[in-house]
């Protein structure tokens, strides 16, 4: 079996290297924490770490990290995405045992930032003590909502994004009209009549972005689910779907961003002074909305807020 690669934009990054170091020298620390933007990215880089910790030689190299006996997953369960202290309690029983099949035991913790306070508390105790000879992964894009006394008993490693940009067929599309809408608002709208119709436009707009979200959502969840490790409860497996939903959702108003910088740029230049204003609203409240994403506000309500707030600010009067 040969060994898991490191993802291929993070070959050769310093972070790797010093990994790699660690592990030939048998001197990597006993809890790390791989932080970054991309969970898919740090689930990677968490596959590859696990496969050297558990097949040290090639000659025993027998299992993949994710079928492996001493290597133990801890998820997020349900909508709420939440670790609890029972599923807590349970992998710190695994990771107390004698390994089954070489020297080693890997734990890894997807998504660390949503355990809640009764299993932050229990997992705490157990990087104060760790098991003899186990190495315990936290990945996050959050590190901030983890416990402080939680991360500061981790090795830190940040890893840039590796997933490739969303190619949704109809995202294009979408970029285009929304930003034909902004070039409406900023030559003016006069009557009751062009505003209603650009108030139509708006949620035209919110309509056809999560008809894209639910699109995105869904092919790469298909794409993923047959990889799944068979063991995973219905829970765990609605977690997934959800945390992968809100990746897209991320990378969509990252998109929304983009587009509006994009769009105002050439007016810019020009020294248009009322675009000027309206850009640094607009990117303001398009942070806001994002930020609100995070709290479980709807995507649809997110981006409705944003388009109406838009409106207002981009409208030449």
């Amino acid at each position: 079996m040969p060994i898991v690669s490191w993802p291929e934009s993070l070959a050769g990054t310093p972070a790797v290297v010093v990994i790699e170091q660690a592990l030939q020298r048998d001197r990597l620390g006993h809890s790390l924490l791989l932080q970054g933007g991309d969970l898919e990215t740090l689930a990677l880089v968490a596959r590859a770490i696990a496969d050297r910790l558990l097949n040290e030689s090639p000659d025993t190299r027998q299992f993949p990290p994710e079928q492996h006996p001493d290597c133990f997953a801890l998820r997020p369960a349900g909508k709420m995405r939440q670790i609890g202290a029972e599923a807590t309690r349970e992998l710190i029983g695994k990771t107390q045992v004698s390994p089954v099949v070489g020297r080693r035991k890997v734990a890894i913790i997807y998504e660390a930032d949503r355990m809640n306070a009764p299993a932050a508390n229990i997992f705490l105790k157990t990087l104060e003590e760790p098991p003899g000879l186990t190495t315990l992964l936290l990945l996050t894009n959050r590190p901030y909502a983890l416990l402080p006394t939680i991360r500061s008993r981790c090795l830190h490693f940040r890893f840039a994004a590796s997933a490739a940009p969303l190619a949704h067929p109809d995202l294009a599309a979408w970029k285009t009209d929304y930003q034909a809408w902004l070039g409406r608002l900023a030559d003016g709208v006069a009557g009751n009549q062009a505003v209603a119709g650009q108030v139509f436009t708006l949620y035209g707009l919110v309509a056809r972005f999560n008809a894209i979200l639910a699109g995105a959502t869904a092919e790469i969840w298909n794409g993923q689910k047959g990889n799944l490790p068979s063991e995973l409860s219905e829970d765990e497996q609605i977690a997934i779907e959800t945390g992968i939903a809100d990746g897209i959702r991320q990378r969509l108003f990252t998109e929304v961003e983009q587009a509006t910088l994009d769009f105002a740029r050439p007016r810019l230049v020009a020294r248009d002074g009322v675009v000027r204003r309206a850009l640094a609203a607009a990117v303001t409240e398009l942070e806001r909305c994002n930020s609100l994403l995070r709290l479980n506000l709807s995507e649809s309500a997110a981006l409705e807020v944003f388009l109406l707030t838009s409106l207002r600010l981009w409208t030449r009067r």
